[in-house]
């Protein structure tokens, strides 16, 4: 018996399938023998789109809100780290460790 090789579904398949099974026209091994799946990955795909549905219409956030960034406070780290390097590059030049320093 030969494993079989690991498959990716796409989203449009994986929302085919959880669909088909949200009706309940099929019973899940009727579904995985259509599909060619395993019954508990459509059980899966299907808590997923029930899940993720009310998100759909905006009931849910999609995640945290995140806080606003301060563009003056990252300008000033940037500064400081620049002139950290061009002192410990100069430095480690001096030094001979550096190859040599850009000025």
């Amino acid at each position: 018996m030969s494993k079989r090789p690991r498959r990716n579904h796409s989203p449009a398949f994986k929302a085919k399938v959880a669909l088909a099974a949200v009706k309940g026209e099929k019973t899940l091994t009727e579904l995985a023998q259509q599909f060619d799946v395993h019954p508990n990955q459509i059980t899966q795909w299907k808590a997923q789109l029930l899940d993720g549905a009310a998100g759909v219409f905006g009931l849910e956030k999609a995640g945290p809100t995140s806080s606003p960034v301060d563009v003056k406070t990252l300008h000033a780290k940037i500064g400081e780290l620049t002139l950290a390097n061009d002192f410990l590059e100069s430095a480690l030049g001096k030094a001979g460790v550096w190859p040599s320093a850009k000025r």
